[in-house]
């Protein structure tokens, strides 16, 4: 009776063992390299998107672009301000040596018609120069010392036509009485545009042309 027992315990253990057996080779291990699926695919890992930093890009895209935009424009005002501005002071540069200039080249007294016109010469330049350097030569001077003539020129108006920093026309009105030996004055009224060119700080006269 007693090794009977002995045979059946032992025959419930063994069972017992086997069955712990399979049930360990079933259950799924805790191990990654045992898992066929886990050696063959790592698992994917997916990053956040950065985030749209409003005040980095302010600070290195748009308000250096806002700054070079706004310098542009400031620059761009000045310089259209300094050219309107240079325009203005060549419109009235222009405007008084043309009425100084045309008075000087009219005017004249008989006992003094060399001295004054060969000064007045020096306010012109170019081929004009030269034209009126023998006009006056040939036949004003001649004439105002045989014939006693003289000549008073006035200008009571002029206005400027165009102008730049270095060239300008001006349209002037001449008042001239011509006064020859004793005899009575005669007047005249005439209007001339006059073309200027500033060479070094002087506006000369390089046309004269009866309009």
């Amino acid at each position: 009776m007693i090794a009977a027992t002995g045979n059946d315990t032992t025959g419930i253990d063994a069972d017992e063992t086997t069955a712990a057996e399979t049930d360990a080779e079933a259950a799924p291990s805790d191990d990654p390299h045992d898992d066929p699926a886990a050696s063959d695919e790592a698992p994917v890992t997916r990053r956040p998107r950065p985030r749209l930093r409003w005040g980095r890009l302010l600070a290195y895209g748009l308000l250096p672009a806002l700054a070079l935009t706004l310098a542009l424009g400031a620059g761009y005002l000045k310089w259209q301000y300094q050219s309107a501005s240079d325009t203005a002071t060549a419109r009235t540069q222009s405007v008084a040596a043309a009425t100084e200039s045309t008075i000087a080249l009219l005017s004249y007294q008989a006992a003094t018609a060399d001295k004054q016109l060969n000064a007045a010469r020096e306010r012109l330049t170019g081929t004009f120069r030269d034209s009126y350097s023998s006009l006056i030569h040939d036949v004003v001077i001649p004439g105002a010392q045989q014939k006693q003539i003289s000549a008073t020129a006035t200008v009571p108006a002029a206005a400027s036509i165009s102008a730049t920093a270095n060239h300008a026309q001006v349209l002037v009105f001449v008042d001239q009485t011509i006064t020859a030996g004793g005899g009575t004055p005669s007047s005249s009224a005439s209007s001339v545009k006059v073309t200027l060119d500033k060479i070094g700080n002087q506006w000369l006269i390089s046309d004269f042309t009866p309009v």
